[in-house]
């Protein structure tokens, strides 16, 4: 398992706004975690929203990713969850769309803000 690959996992159960069901999921820990932890870190990802409506969200085309809909990333739900919860692997980011995983990645956990991400770019 690897940084940038999207696999389907089982998130539930869940409480309150948490998403859950089985869906796919963003890896988004560092590989050196990946390979020695039980755990993974990742970034929830749905289907029923075609375009991104926060700073925190990241589109992802199914025509380029081998996926079966138009996706966005939610780098606003970013959870710890234990390996045994993921299931196939679906694909893998390129470097550029991860580039934009890392900058909502930065706004959703306030290594930069908002005004900053607008005024640089």
């Amino acid at each position: 398992m690897k940084r940038g690959e999207i696999y389907f996992a089982d998130l539930s159960p869940v409480i309150g706004s948490e998403q859950g069901g089985v869906r796919p999921v963003l890896v988004i820990q560092n590989d050196r975690g990946n390979h020695f932890s039980p755990t993974v870190i990742i970034a929830a990802i749905t289907a029923k929203m075609a375009k991104p409506k926060l700073p925190t969200h990241v589109g992802i085309k199914a025509s380029k990713m081998g996926i079966s809909r138009d996706s966005v990333i939610l780098l606003e739900q970013i959870r710890t969850i234990d390996k045994s919860r993921l299931k196939e692997k679906v694909c893998q980011l390129d470097e550029k769309k991860m580039r934009e995983v890392d900058q909502a990645l930065k706004i959703s956990i306030g290594v930069v803000n908002l005004a900053q991400t607008i005024e640089v770019g």
